[in-house]
């Protein structure tokens, strides 16, 4: 008797277990709040699937969705299979979308947060904005599941409410360096929407190349690598509708006064500085070249730039670049008793005017210009800095009063690791007083390699009173394109900067402040896998043994407490 309540008892245990196992579905990045009810699997058909909605850009998404449901058949790891013999039929396949003001821009600090409930009643998701509601069809796709018995289900009633913590989730790519495909920008902003980050942050030209065509000045892609490496106006408007359909924001750069030479010499060589001086001695990498401050005509041809691409890129946020000002680039043009910072705060005098012109403008800039050698000693406080050199910064100028976007190259600098791509480079050779070279960083200035588990563990609020923290917007991962174009864009992205995507979303601690990380681990490598199903070629992060036995991979044997 007792031996068959001992059985009984584990027998009962065992399917407990079972319930809790196959009914936990990780989405990512992480939501704020999820409550599984332990009932019964909701047996989902998504051909008949319809959204109650009117607005065409969350018609086109639901249907994108129902379309990746149904193409992925998405039965993530370690769920185990189950019978869904006792599954419940979904009572309507009407998807009630409510949002309380489908007027809302797309724009920095929109209200993003959604409600999502499913039961055996049906879908209903709840948003402040239709921007909140694209991330609840985001995670309506996650949830879905496809059995061995060939049924959409989802495991257990669920009700996710959710909104992220930051306001910016951003990346950064760079067509100046080597050209990006239109269709290898789509990509990132289709992986990019799929993770809930909402700012792609696009440095279009450098002194390398220029490959955006412009009415104002057509033969500034003279210096493009080839009449096939140029984005028309009509790629422009594309790749922005594309994102904003998809709840990305797309942020243009055109850095000035510095790492300026191409396209702007073919408007006028003389508004060009040491264009043709070996880099070595003007410049921190090849070509050289920074605007002439001093020249009434640079001012004209940035302002004729600027507006043109004012009115193709409709997001309020410009970025305007100001980093890594040379001064050897202008010895020759300095005035007697001047210094390039004095060179520096002139420019500014004379460019913040031009920009801020546009109506609602908020200007972006590296924060070399007040952080560097060649700095100003103070900008306008409504202008955001972004933070690549050291975590010191970000307390410096919140403490200022600056809003800031996070991208340290120590932690989100995605192209480190790689060795150096500069020629004829000796350094290389195997000889004592290059051994730290080539065996500390390996010839990459910003090594080591940015590994998703680095991303997701820093802190980049650490130290900040909480007015501080306020100033801060967010983070962005940033992919420098020396040695990156449209052939291995997205493997060099994905899928370590989705551990940014939570990072910024939720964060990497769950409601007590314990670090979560070591679940974090089934939410990534399901994620690849799900990029993989949808077509996207990103890296392996483990042996695929790692992903079918979690855990088993683990340095330790028991979780670290953070």
């Amino acid at each position: 008797m007792v031996l068959d309540k001992m059985i009984i008892f584990h027998l009962l245990l065992w399917l407990c277990n079972v319930v809790v196992h196959a009914a936990k579905v990780e989405i990512l990045p992480a939501p704020q709040s999820v409550i599984w009810e332990n009932d019964t699997a909701i047996i989902i058909n998504p051909r008949l699937l319809q959204a109650n909605t009117s607005c065409p850009l969350l018609e086109d998404a639901f249907v994108r969705t129902v379309s990746a449901i149904e193409k992925l058949k998405w039965h993530p790891f370690p769920i185990d299979d189950f019978n869904t013999a006792n599954g419940k039929n979904i009572k309507t396949s009407l998807v009630h979308i409510q949002v309380d003001d489908a007027t809302v821009d797309l724009q920095l600090g929109v209200n993003e947060s959604y409600t999502l409930k499913i039961n055996t009643d049906g879908i209903n998701i709840h948003a402040a904005t239709i921007w909140g509601a694209l991330h609840g069809l985001v995670s309506l796709q996650q949830l879905i599941i496809h059995t061995s018995e060939d049924k959409y289900v989802v495991p257990l009633s669920v009700t996710i409410s959710d909104f992220p913590n930051f306001k910016h989730r951003g990346l950064m790519i760079d067509s100046g360096r080597n050209f990006l495909t239109v269709d290898s920008i789509l990509e990132q902003i289709d992986i990019m929407a799929l993770s809930k980050m909402n700012s792609l942050h696009w440095h279009l030209v450098d002194s390398q190349s220029w490959p955006v065509a412009l009415e104002s000045y057509p033969h500034m892609i003279k210096d493009a690598y080839s009449n096939d490496e140029v984005y028309s106006k009509n790629d422009l408007k594309y790749i922005v509708d594309y994102a904003r359909a998809r709840g990305v924001r797309v942020i243009p750069e055109i850095d000035m006064p510095g790492h300026a030479r191409a396209g702007w010499k073919q408007v006028d060589p003389t508004i060009v500085e040491c264009a043709d001086a070996f880099w070595t001695d003007a410049a921190v990498e090849p070509p050289p070249g920074q605007l002439n401050i001093e020249s009434e005509k640079t001012y004209e041809v940035i302002s004729n730039v600027y507006n043109e691409l004012s009115d193709i890129f409709i997001d309020d946020v410009f970025h305007v670049g100001n980093d890594e000002l040379q001064e050897k680039c202008y010895s020759a043009q300095l005035l007697p008793n001047n210094t390039v910072t004095d060179l520096l705060k002139r420019y500014l005098k004379k460019a913040l005017p031009i920009f801020n012109k546009v109506n609602h403008r908020k200007l972006t800039m590296w924060d070399d210009v007040l952080l560097s050698d060649v700095s100003a000693d103070k900008i306008p406080s409504n202008i955001t800095l972004q933070v690549w050199h050291e975590i010191s910064g970000v307390k410096n100028l919140t403490s200022r009063g600056y809003d800031v976007v996070v991208s340290l190259s120590d932690f989100l600098y995605l192209d480190c690791g790689y060795a150096g791509w500069v020629t004829n480079d000796p350094r290389y050779v195997e000889t004592p007083e290059n051994v730290d070279f080539n065996t500390g960083q390996g010839g990459s200035w910003c090594g080591p390699y940015k590994s998703y588990q680095r991303i997701y563990n820093f802190d980049f609020t650490a130290n900040l009173t909480e007015t501080e923290k306020n100033h801060v917007l967010g983070a962005e991962a940033a992919l420098w394109s020396e040695q990156v174009d449209s052939t291995v864009l997205t493997t060099k992205i994905w899928p370590r900067t989705a551990a940014l995507a939570e990072l910024t979303w939720s964060g990497n601690k769950d409601s007590n402040g314990h670090h979560r990380g070591y679940e974090f681990t089934q939410r990534i490598l399901n994620f690849r896998e799900y990029l993989v199903k949808l077509g996207y070629g990103v890296s392996p992060l483990v042996p695929k043994y790692c992903l079918f036995n979690l855990h088993a991979c683990d340095l330790y044997k028991n979780p670290p407490v953070y």
